[in-house]
């Protein structure tokens, strides 16, 4: 068997020995809240302001864009996850349908993707936080509020928050899983308010002129603005239903819970998204909170609302967490799986026998998260983790059509609708996106796959499971 033919067989996925083998917990709401806690986040609380300053009141159309895309790939991740219940997400999917070079590549992409959404998500919560924490005048450091690009020593907040929420995880999924359940809760009843106390000022004139940048162009000192470049970084705020995947092994019925995870909080958090969206453009001119690191908050004290302004930021220091907890955990089972394969050293598969949980890949994600929410600046981090989800997405429409090709007859219990159109059009909309992320994005993302082929060729290719069977 060369390199290129190793491929996982789908029969033999439920193969597990007991101290690699997850345990089923989760139900269909836990999976529902799971991409719900990790899609409406730092996107929303944070990415509107730095949106609108990219494309201006037609940001709204950017949404639209990356919820298209992002629903595409959500039909090919439902008819995968359910076909696959395996941990592993589109690293999984790709090692089933493509092999094990491109699959290793893929795994390198999520490790990134969650990591650093984990650090975005930790610098949009800290912006919140730091704004609470002056208001009350209380003795902080101005320098340990924030990075050194945004003139700090370092985002205090943020490493806390990274470390706290991994120390939670640690812990056991469903003692989490019911955590996020109810802080989803808060979450979204925070943006009900919001919606309701900016829409009685809605003023259509804040929508015009609607495209002040068109489609996309250049700045005079070299930043692409526009439509598609907004929607290149705020297609950050709609993924997050891929994590319910990395949940297959852990779901209690994963052929019917997964497909209505993740179809569900795609759907749902769609239409919260352009209801929040509309209502901030109608309350204010896109220009007077496009460089806010807290959008919401500002509006609402814009209206003399200081007190729901403070409610809506105090929601979204709770409830923010969330989203690194999501992440955080999509991104142990990654480095889990990939160390079960042995593309990754062993002992990063070794599950704790009484919370049942990857507990030595969890303090690992949270350290490095910390380390870059510490020192990052928050646009960087979220293009980044968008360039490592873009990948992902063409991986799994991929491999959607090649066992569509492959494998007709193989049982579905969820059938992407007009898979000929939806997998294309999913590969060709993440293009498009990541050719629209800045250069040095595009730079730092090859950078990172390329030290993993290394890995991949110095130890993943001779240790991994396939390789020592064959």
């Amino acid at each position: 068997m060369t390199v290129f033919n190793r491929r996982k067989s789908i029969d033999a996925m439920a193969d597990r020995s007991g101290s690699e083998q997850l345990r089923p917990t989760l139900s269909w709401p836990h999976l529902v809240a799971l991409g719900v806690g990790a899609i409406v986040g730092t996107g929303i609380y944070t990415l509107t302001g730095i949106g609108a300053g990219l494309a201006g009141p037609s940001v709204i159309v950017s949404f639209v864009i990356a919820g298209l895309v992002s629903a595409c790939a959500a039909l090919a991740y439902a008819e995968m996850a359910t076909m696959i219940p395996a941990a592993g997400s589109a690293y999984t999917y790709t090692y089933v349908a493509i092999g094990e070079p491109v699959a290793w590549f893929v795994g390198c992409s999520l490790i990134l993707e969650y990591t650093v959404v984990c650090a975005a998500v930790s610098v949009g919560w800290s912006a919140y936080a730091g704004g609470v924490i002056m208001s009350w005048h209380l003795p902080v450091v101005p320098m340990l509020l924030a990075g050194p690009a945004a003139g700090g020593i370092l985002n205090l907040p943020a490493v806390a928050i990274s470390l706290a929420v991994a120390a939670l995880l640690a812990a056991g999924t469903k003692e989490s899983a019911t955590v996020n359940f109810v802080l989803v809760l808060v979450k979204l009843a925070a943006l009900a308010i919001f919606v309701a106390l900016a829409f009685p000022v809605f003023d259509a004139a804040h929508f015009h002129p609607f495209m002040p940048y068109g489609w996309s162009s250049l700045s005079p000192d070299g930043v692409k603005l526009g439509i598609l470049p907004a929607a290149s970084l705020i297609f950050f705020a709609f993924y997050g239903f891929d994590t319910i995947s990395t949940a297959a092994e852990e779901a209690k019925n994963p052929g019917r819970d997964l497909s209505i995870g993740i179809i569900g909080s795609m759907v749902l958090c769609t239409l919260i998204y352009m209801a929040v969206a509309a209502a901030a453009i109608g309350a204010m001119p896109t220009a007077d909170f496009a460089k806010s690191a807290e959008p919401l908050a500002l509006i609402l004290r814009t209206l003399h609302h200081p007190g729901w302004a403070t409610i809506v930021a105090g929601a979204a220091i709770v409830a923010l967490p969330t989203v690194v907890m999501v992440f955080m955990y999509g991104q142990s089972r990654i480095f889990f799986v990939m160390a079960r394969d042995r593309l990754l050293p062993g002992i990063l598969a070794k599950v704790n026998e009484r919370t049942h949980t990857p507990i030595a890949v969890t303090a690992f994600t949270g350290v490095v998260s910390a380390a870059i929410a510490g020192l990052a600046p928050l646009k960087l981090i979220a293009e980044l983790a968008n360039a490592g989800t873009l990948c992902a997405f063409v991986a799994v429409a991929l491999s959607m059509m090649v066992l569509r090709l492959r494998d007709p007859r193989r049982p579905r219990l969820f059938r992407t609708p007009l898979w000929w159109l939806v997998g294309p059009g999913a590969i060709a909309g993440c293009g498009y996106l990541f050719w629209n992320l800045p250069v040095l994005t595009q730079s730092l993302f090859v950078v990172w796959n390329g030290l993993g082929i290394v890995f991949y060729l110095a130890y993943g290719m001779r240790k991994s499971r396939l390789a020592q069977a064959g």
